[in-house]
């Protein structure tokens, strides 16, 4: 008897077309593959950071961000933005500064400034200045699931490898609160104390490696091509990894649920 083995989903996708006559429009991310969406994503992706005339390097590498909006915004984590208040090492000023990689491999620079955050889920908001950048589409809240393929994109290790965006792809591999009760209190701080005190939230937990310098970046819902988180690298580390003294190195991403409400509360 011979066995069945089931059909790949492109290929049953093919064959239903034909039997339609080619009157059935295929869905478009089935004509989107990862190559496609990296391709399309990555001018969307920047670096932000510091600029200083006076220092060396002049942009100080801090995390990832992306275009958002109309493309004058740009969507980061809060721990990502440098305290401007602190006194400078050197002399000149210090601005926040976003850079974007030209296809070239050139880098393309624009000012910017703080237009909303919320420290709460370690995220922010800049406007920046100049030409707008292409934007990406934010998925709906809610649209997380576990076990969806997803893929993010960022500035790992920053300059040290080169500004270079680079993609790692994985699956939403469980959805989590953002802290967790200490066994004792020996463990409790006042970071952690805070965090309880203001009520946990929902992160994603990924089966994705990402590393320092991918905090802000944006996770992908590989699906529809369609953002559904924010990485983020340090949240976890004062809050549901804070009892550990050797941290996971699991990846965590913020719902896109609270990037929508940041937006709703700095709209103009």
């Amino acid at each position: 008897m011979q066995q069945h083995r089931p059909q790949p989903p492109d290929l049953r996708r093919r064959r239903l077309l034909a039997l339609a006559g080619g009157a059935v429009a295929l869905p478009a991310w089935a004509a989107t593959p990862l190559p496609e969406l990296i391709a399309t994503a990555k001018p969307s992706v920047c670096a932000v950071g510091t600029f200083n005339m006076m220092d060396s390097p002049r942009f100080g590498f801090r995390g990832s961000g992306f275009f958002i909006g109309d493309g004058s915004i740009v969507a980061t984590c809060w721990h990502v933005l440098p305290d401007l208040t602190a006194p400078n090492r050197t002399a000149g000023v210090t601005s926040i500064a976003v850079q974007t990689a030209r296809p070239d491999g050139s880098l393309e620079q624009r000012d910017a400034e703080v237009l909303g955050s919320s420290r709460a889920h370690d995220l922010a908001l800049l406007r920046i200045k100049g030409q707008p950048g292409p934007a990406l589409p934010l998925a709906a809240a809610g649209t997380a699931r576990e076990g969806m393929d997803v893929a993010l994109i960022g500035y790992p290790i920053g300059g040290v490898l080169g500004f270079k965006p680079v993609t790692h792809r994985g699956i939403v591999a469980s959805i989590v609160a953002s802290a967790l009760p200490t066994a004792g209190a020996r463990q409790l701080d006042e970071g952690t104390v805070t965090r309880l005190r203001e009520g946990s939230f929902e992160l994603l937990q990924l089966d994705a490696t990402a590393y320092p310098g991918n905090s802000g970046g944006p996770l992908f819902e590989l699906e529809t091509g369609r953002v559904i988180g924010v990485v983020n690298m340090g949240l976890v580390k004062g809050g549901r990894e804070s009892a550990l003294s050797q941290p996971t190195g699991i990846t965590y991403a913020l719902p896109v649920r609270y990037l929508h409400a940041l937006i709703a509360e700095n709209r103009s």
